[in-house]
């Protein structure tokens, strides 16, 4: 079981937050430069932005780190309608299983 603590939070959110600006950017290269149809492009950018934000609101509760993995999985697919998620997306996996581990072995340590 994952126990939330500010700081994980904190680090979580500015992940998601930062990955929400580039997913939902995705939006018009895919449009413009790969060919992508635009309700589908719009469904996938856009529909990815949304879902950050809706998982930074429930930071709080342990399942939404469980929700952000889903979400970083579903950027590194965006890679899908715009090749160059799948190596964007793998950096925000890289930086959100990073700000998890970074911030239990901070706090773990200044509880001590």
């Amino acid at each position: 079981m994952i126990t939330v603590t500010p700081g994980m939070r904190r680090l979580c959110a500015s992940v998601l937050g930062m990955e929400a600006i580039v997913v939902g950017l995705i939006t018009p290269v895919a449009i413009n430069t790969q060919g992508v149809e635009p309700p589908v492009a719009v469904t996938v950018g856009l529909g990815l932005a949304v879902l950050c934000v809706l998982v930074i609101g429930l930071l709080k509760r342990p399942f939404a780190y469980i929700a952000g993995s889903v979400v970083q999985v579903l950027a590194i697919c965006a890679g899908l309608l715009v090749p160059t998620m799948f190596f964007l997306g793998a950096i925000f996996a890289a930086l959100w299983i990073t700000a998890i581990f970074v911030a239990h072995r901070v706090e773990g340590v200044t509880s001590r």
